[in-house]
């Protein structure tokens, strides 16, 4: 069972700024923004054992019950390099979580931008939120939440693309420790944001990759919504996919979209 006792034991040889525990919260991303405009140092981390309102893309409630799952905000103040690639910070996140999953045994990838899956379904989620400081970001909350039991598992009819979790696909992975690899592994790859290596380890990642994939945006004040039909062929430096339709090639920057795998 996760507490905050043994929590701050497991993390103790990282270079956090601060930890904050809670058995229960709302949603960590929501928390995670707050203690960023009180001053919260960098890196500082909330992690809940129950979430029950936290969020994906398009307000999609990604729910976290209690003992079963992770749940967990990262505090960044950004470097005028990450100010400059802000985009990558969800590869950040989906290829840290990658990376930790082979070390314990299990092949993972990307669904760009931001969903991590294991034998095509999806295990984990990333968010990116932002506080701004007149025109410029002051921090970047990087929000992370990884199903570990089966019974953080939804049901089928309750999503939009099939779940799974780390020990369903054979790794009986222990919740502290995971999140301790993963956050240690986060530490290791943000220095390389911005680096063409960091690219290159996102695209490998990267699934569907020479598969035709269905894309569709979510219609804004500013657009009607598209929807479009290409060949995964890669990324591009800013980390934007990159897709060769019938048209030519045609890059998708990060927005509110979907992408599936064409059957």
């Amino acid at each position: 069972m996760m507490d905050e006792k043994k929590l701050r034991k497991i993390l103790s040889d990282l270079p956090l700024g601060d930890i904050r525990y809670y058995s229960q919260t709302g949603s960590t991303n929501d928390m995670a923004l707050a203690w960023a405009t009180e001053g919260a140092p960098d890196f500082s981390l909330i992690v809940a054992d129950e979430q029950t309102s936290g969020r994906g893309r398009s307000e999609r409630i990604w729910l976290t019950p209690a003992g079963s799952a992770l749940a967990f905000s990262v505090i960044l103040h950004p470097t005028q390099v990450e100010r400059d690639h802000m985009p990558l910070l969800s590869g950040l996140g989906a290829l840290a979580l990658t990376q930790v999953l082979k070390d314990h045994g299990l092949s993972a990838q990307i669904k760009w931008p931001n969903d991590v899956l294991i034998m095509g379904r999806k295990t984990a989620g990333i968010l990116v939120e932002v506080v701004w400081m007149g025109n410029q970001v002051e921090s970047a909350i990087l929000g992370i939440g990884v199903n570990v039991l089966p019974v953080s598992v939804p049901l089928d009819s309750d999503v939009l693309f099939p779940a799974t979790s780390i020990h369903s696909e054979g790794s009986k992975v222990d919740r502290l420790e995971f999140l301790h690899d993963l956050l240690a592994k986060l530490l290791v790859l943000r220095p390389k944001i911005g680096e063409k290596g960091f690219i290159q380890d996102w695209e490998e990642a990267l699934a569907y990759k020479s598969e035709t994939v269905h894309v569709w945006t979510e219609p804004s004040p500013e657009q009607s919504s598209e929807s479009f039909t290409g060949i995964v062929r890669g990324l591009e430096s800013d980390g934007a996919l990159r897709l060769e339709t019938s048209g030519g090639i045609r890059t998708i920057k990060f927005g509110e979209l979907h992408l599936r795998p064409v059957k």
